[in-house]
């Protein structure tokens, strides 16, 4: 019942400000993300919730598993995130564009919508990386300085 809720009010949201939609470029996602938690909706159905913490982690739950080794970057007009390690991991790149306060999410290789979502501001769902941290390596530098996700989108 709750799902069908989410669904009568994105689509209420769509609805009445589809013409208002805009795309994001990084800067403005980075800026709408980093330190907060996007939480939301496949279009397949299957609810997330993500962290975006400021080193470059994704803390919380990807939709079907925990997160025990996500990070997130923005670039130039998207936001990727990357799960698993290094030899098998999976990379998921969407632009974003924002309608109201509803973030709709589409893959950039196709341009299909991914999801629909809300950003919650800082962590109210406590994600954490329950004691067993990880770093955004190999595509993501372990170097002090800036957030990582940050220096990653200026390239």
């Amino acid at each position: 019942m709750r799902y069908l809720a989410f669904v009568l009010a994105v689509l209420s949201g769509l609805l009445t400000s589809a013409h208002a939609a805009e795309r994001l470029k990084g800067e403005q996602i980075q800026r709408a993300f980093e330190g907060n938690t996007v939480t939301g909706r496949y279009t397949n159905g299957g609810f997330f919730t993500e962290f975006h913490a400021p080193d470059g982690r994704a803390l919380g739950h990807n939709g079907w598993q925990p997160n025990t080794d996500a990070c997130w970057i923005t670039k130039r007009d998207q936001v990727c995130y990357y799960y698993g390690p290094p030899e098998n991991r999976t990379v998921h790149c969407f632009t974003v564009e924002m309608s109201g306060d509803l973030y709709v999410l589409r893959n950039s290789g196709n341009g299909m919508v991914n999801a629909l979502a809300k950003v919650e501001l800082g962590n109210p769902r406590g994600h954490t990386d329950n004691g067993k941290p990880w770093y955004c390596d190999g595509l993501i530098s372990r170097a002090p300085g800036p957030p990582m996700s940050r220096r990653l989108a200026q390239r």
